[in-house]
């Protein structure tokens, strides 16, 4: 690597720690601990929401928000609701009923840490609490702009987004997908949300159409590049490096890019992904060079 390369990804390390701070105390400030019988209820809430992770998605907010000049706590809002909600569907996830892991980050699932009914309500009411956040006031002043913000999360949430791919993964286990099934699947379970939190910066900032087309096509394509990875390292990474059990795509007959490109043309495919999504950062200059040099770190990281 050489030093101007070496920079690049110390100033995006730094700032993935800054964000991730700035989303953590919003998600701290809008997940109060009650006194009432709920009160585990929440504590279980915040220990999936929590827990660390790489908050890329709301990093993604916080970093096209700026290239608008929103105000950083109107974009933190928005990066904790998109946690909150991703945070929901990796709980559930997890439970038995569906992918039935015992570890998230390295830690014991919601579900062991507390137990399946509980984690089901914290998975819920963690949704539930993203769309309210979106809806307040303090997110924007614009009603539009927060009508945008909650159907556009709907959409990719929902059962024409990463709902729905969840059920094509599970449908699908044990059955021959071709490239373009699994590249809808993974565009639906895990490419949407992460277009959407690109694009939630984009709507904050009322961009004009052709740079929240950008925007989009960017978050769309970084997201196929980063479960492409995922897949990578679910292959070859280990416990300790992805904090969760490692090779339980291809234990569950699982159809991956992996499966069907193999590792090294995976790798190629992901790498493309990542070229095509920083080319549409162009247009930004400078001002979006930690999104592009996000768009290397997702196809390079071991975690």
């Amino acid at each position: 690597m050489n030093l101007v390369a070496s920079d690049t990804r110390t100033a995006l390390t730094e700032a993935l720690k800054r964000r991730a701070r700035e989303v953590e105390h919003a998600l701290d400030v809008l997940l109060p601990l009650p006194d009432g019988q709920e009160k585990r209820l929440i504590e279980a809430m915040r220990y999936a929401v929590l827990g660390g992770g790489k908050r890329l998605r709301g990093f993604l907010v916080m970093e096209t928000a700026s290239l608008f000049s929103v105000a950083p706590a109107c974009a933190a809002r928005v990066a904790a609701s998109v946690e909150m909600l991703h945070a929901y569907s990796l709980v559930h996830d997890d439970l038995p009923a569906m992918d039935d892991d015992d570890l998230r980050r390295g830690q014991p699932s919601c579900h062991r840490a507390f137990d399946e009914a509980t984690a089901i309500l914290a998975g819920d009411a963690l949704l539930t609490r993203a769309f309210e956040v979106l809806v307040d006031s303090d997110t924007h002043s614009d009603s539009q702009a927060r009508c945008e913000l909650v159907a556009a999360l709907g959409a990719a949430a929902g059962a024409r987004g990463m709902v729905g791919g969840q059920m094509i993964d599970m449908v699908s286990e044990g059955t021959q997908l071709s490239a373009p099934e699994v590249t809808r699947l993974q565009a639906l379970k895990t490419g949407r949300l992460i277009q959407y939190s690109a694009e939630a910066g984009a709507i904050l900032g009322r961009a004009p159409p052709q740079q929240r087309h950008h925007i989009a096509a960017f978050g769309r394509d970084l997201g196929a590049a980063f479960q492409i990875a995922d897949d990578i390292l679910d292959a070859e990474g280990t416990e300790e490096e992805i904090g969760k059990t490692a090779g339980k795509d291809a234990a569950a007959g699982k159809a991956t890019m992996v499966s069907i490109m193999g590792l090294e043309q995976a790798r190629a495919h992901a790498a493309m992904l990542a070229a095509q999504a920083a080319n549409y950062l162009a247009s930004f200059g400078d001002r979006a060079a930690h999104l592009v040099a996000l768009t290397d770190f997702v196809v390079s990281r071991r975690s």
